[in-house]
Formats: C-alpha cells, structure tokens, sequence
C-alpha cells in the first residue's frame, strides 16, 4: 500500500492494528465526540455511546483484529477495504471466522467523524450458527448454480 497522506487515516490505522480489550481507550485518539457509526446493525451518535458499544464488543468476543486491504483518502474522507479476523465463544465453537469489509470514514478536526462499515451480516453471524450456517451455505451454493 502506498503512504498514507491523511493524519486522521494514520491514527485509525494505527489503532486498529492493535485494538483490544486492553487498550479500548485509544479510541478517543481517534474519534470526533460527535461522532456517528453505523453498521449494518447499529446507528451509534456520539463518542460515550460508541465507547460503550465498543467496550461491550470487546467482552464478548475471544479475539478480533483487522487487516488493512486497500484504501482510498482525500482530506475529509477515506474508503477503507479490510478483512476482520475475529473468533466469538458462541459462533463455531470459538474457531476463528474471517469476514470482509469495506468502511467509509469522514473526518473533522483530525478526527473520524462519521463511521459506516458495510459487511454482510448474515456471512458474521448466521452462518456462523451450526443449523443457520448450513442452510446458509447451501442456499448460497445453490443460487451460484444455473
């Protein structure tokens, strides 16, 4: 990947490489106090609500850690292609799943404003569960098929 030039971008790289339960609180180096996150199942506004969704997050989880893929950033916004690595006690026996994702990020004041991440959440979840995940999977296959 090429350098990256947005100082907001270098800090969310930088502590997502290494976010984890015992570090959460570097999140405020990276987030706008009004900041709004979005994923496919929450609409998070402000930065105590999205700390605590985080530290929830993060106590359910056995491990989680991303992969930077590829990126694309200007000054007030970055389109970011990751894969997430991450195994939960509840999901295949606590084997680690792999997910891929891409997030649109906006800053202000060097700071990630807006957070949308867009993922299938059916792929993180659903067939991660043993009756779902084979339904899934073969629901999948079959519309791949002619």
């Amino acid at each position: 990947m090429d350098a990256v030039n947005n100082p907001a971008l270098i800090k969310f790289f930088d502590v997502y490489a290494q976010l984890g339960k015992e570090n959460l609180a570097q999140l405020a180096d990276v987030y706008h106090h009004s900041v709004i996150f979005e994923d496919p199942a929450h609409k998070i506004e402000g930065f105590t609500a999205l700390e605590a969704y985080f530290f929830n997050l993060y106590q359910n989880i056995n491990s989680c850690r991303f992969v930077i893929n590829s990126y694309v950033e200007d000054d007030h916004e970055a389109f970011v292609q990751w894969t997430m690595h991450f195994s939960h006690p509840r999901l295949q026996n606590g084997k680690e799943r792999s997910l891929e994702g891409c997030t649109q990020l906006k800053f202000e004041q060097e700071k990630v404003i807006y957070h949308r991440d867009y993922f299938d959440m059916g792929e993180m979840i659903y067939e991660g569960l043993p009756m779902f995940g084979r339904i899934i999977r073969h629901i999948k296959a079959r519309l791949g098929q002619s």
